[in-house]
């Protein structure tokens, strides 16, 4: 949910941000803004047809006689959401339903300024968005999976991640079922001997992509307080003592954050097994992990990490568009990282990073294109290794760019601003900015908005008069990177050895150091600080 109503300024950011295909849905974002939604949802063993309700309380910043909101009305094969009726208190409102679009035209026409609330009554299979089928173990189950923008193949709504609204899920299932949703429970009551009700409400405003329900035969488990913010586990049933030891790492991941970038957004955590297509899925404060991740024997604690690291990037500081999405999966992948350095050690960190770094290799060989790649139109294509381990490796050597104090009060700095709200890598690149008194623009430039990495080759004579002479040449297509490299010198017996740091700005730069032994090896980037490869 935006907080101020769009200025002309932001909206021509927005229309910049996204290709001309994309661009047909833009001016709903200026139009309006979702405040609140109520899902109340009617759950069947007999069927995969839900029935449901929903309540959408919308802030309207212009007059309108018709809006959009995103539903995915029935196809061929009989599965999408059939609209029965839609209502404002208890007049019928016009509408129209086509493919993923539902429009409204209520009488009289909106206004800039006033909040509206319309209920949507409706039901059907869902062709995707809530995963409805059998576990592991054969149970049937229920798990919302929403990301990119397939919430609204189940639940109307302004599915974008730069609308923002609280919500809350009311399911109605049997009763051996149990729901987890976002936010805190409030209800949960059996209505007779069959059916149980059950009520969680998230007061903090939501993107689409991360409000979801699951209902399963769980196990559930208090895992303990983080800076006291409880902590749960909710896991098949058959894998209850598994699953209770594996997902108990979540308190001291969640502590490590809290600590470090600053007060967690929402009132709980809860790290779920389900069916979710992704490793994990990050929705706020409802975790979703794949089926596998339980073992027993804590394999999974990165995935943890990377998770609960995106309550607060993604989640609460989210990306504006897909585009940036590096602003949510290159921060969480990042944010694993650290977590593991804190608990591990340096070498931990080293071992991951040299890992991501390959990762961003082979996908550069595959193909060629920057982080925010404006050319995507399938936002799964943007779940690649640019996002996440190049996105990783940004931070890393931003880290180095601007020093650890302000690397750090930087990434608390855009978080505490952009808290609830969206942004665009420009919003960080000034947050950075700011907290390192340093102009970043050609980091960002080099890094985020030109594809590939430096390809290096040093050359070195035997040095003279103690003096050595290098030559480092940057191989790839196009202009020459700008970074920081240290060149490790190590003498022929593996006894001795000394590091030197060469500022490169241009294709091909030689540089003399003093040297009080012949080299029989010259390392590249020892200390693993540099996206490159040979």
């Amino acid at each position: 949910m935006r907080q101020y109503q769009i200025s002309l300024c932001l909206l021509l950011n927005l229309l910049l941000s996204f290709p001309a295909a994309a661009q047909p849905n833009l001016p709903r974002l200026a139009q309006l803004d979702v405040q609140h939604y109520t899902f109340k949802l009617e759950l069947s063993d007999e069927t995969d047809r839900i029935s449901a309700a929903a309540a959408i309380r919308i802030r309207f910043l212009q007059a309108l006689t018709s809006f959009d909101l995103d539903l995915v009305a029935p196809g061929e094969d009989g599965k999408g959401m059939r609209v029965l009726a839609v209502l404002e208190g208890d007049n019928p409102v016009a509408y129209r339903q086509e493919r993923e679009t539902l429009t409204l035209s209520p009488e009289p026409a909106t206004q800039a300024g006033e909040e509206r609330t319309f209920r949507v009554l409706y039901e059907g299979i869902p062709a995707d968005g809530l995963i409805i089928d059998r576990n592991k173990y054969g149970d049937r189950t229920f798990f919302g999976d929403n990301w990119p923008n397939r919430a609204h193949h189940w639940l109307p709504c302004v599915d974008h991640p730069s609308d923002k609204a609280a919500v809350d899920f009311i399911v109605t299932a049997p009763d051996h079922y149990q729901v987890v949703a976002n936010g805190i429970q409030l209800e949960e009551t059996n209505l007779d001997d069959e059916t149980k009700l059950t009520h969680w409400r998230e007061t903090v405003p939501l993107p689409m992509k991360v409000a979801v329900i699951g209902a399963a035969r769980f196990g559930v488990q208090y895992a303990g307080d983080a800076e006291g913010i409880p902590v749960t586990s909710w896991v098949y049933r058959q894998d209850r003592e598994a699953g209770f030891y594996d997902y108990s790492l979540a308190v001291e991941v969640l502590e490590f954050f809290i600590k470090a970038i600053g007060p967690y957004p929402y009132r709980k955590l809860a790290n779920v097994q389900s069916k979710t297509r992704y490793g994990g899925m990050e929705n706020a404060s409802n975790i979703f992990y794949y089926e596998n991740s339980v073992s027993g024997g804590r394999t999974e604690e990165a995935l943890i990490a990377h998770e609960i690291a995106h309550q607060w990037f993604g989640n609460s500081a989210s990306e504006q568009n897909w585009f940036h999405i590096w602003l949510s999966e290159g921060f969480a992948t990042y944010g694993a990282d650290l977590y593991m350095e804190k608990k591990y050690g340096r070498e931990k960190l080293v071992e991951r990073l040299q890992s991501e770094r390959q990762q961003v290799i082979a996908f550069a060989n595959r193909k060629m294109a920057p982080i925010v790649d404006t050319t995507v139109t399938d936002w799964n294509a943007l779940l690649n290794p640019n996002s996440y381990q190049k996105g990783a490796w940004v931070l890393h050597m931003l880290r180095r760019q601007v020093g650890e104090q302000a690397f750090w009060d930087g990434l608390r700095q855009y978080y505490a601003l952009f808290s609830g709200g969206n942004a665009l890598t420009t919003d960080f690149q000034r947050c950075m900015e700011t907290a390192s008194q340093q102009d970043l623009e050609w980091f960002f430039q080099q890094w985020i908005f030109r594809p590939g990495q430096p390809r290096l080759e040093v050359e070195w004579d035997k040095p003279r008069r103690k003096r050595l002479r290098l030559k480092i040449r940057q191989l790839q297509d196009g202009p020459a990177f700008r970074f920081p490299l240290d060149i490790q010198a190590v003498s022929t017996d593996g006894a001795t050895s000394e590091t030197w740091t060469v500022e490169v700005k241009e294709k091909s730069v030689e540089t003399t150091v003093k040297c009080k032994f012949e080299p029989g090896q010259i390392i590249l980037d020892p200390d693993t600080w540099l996206l490159f490869s040979k």
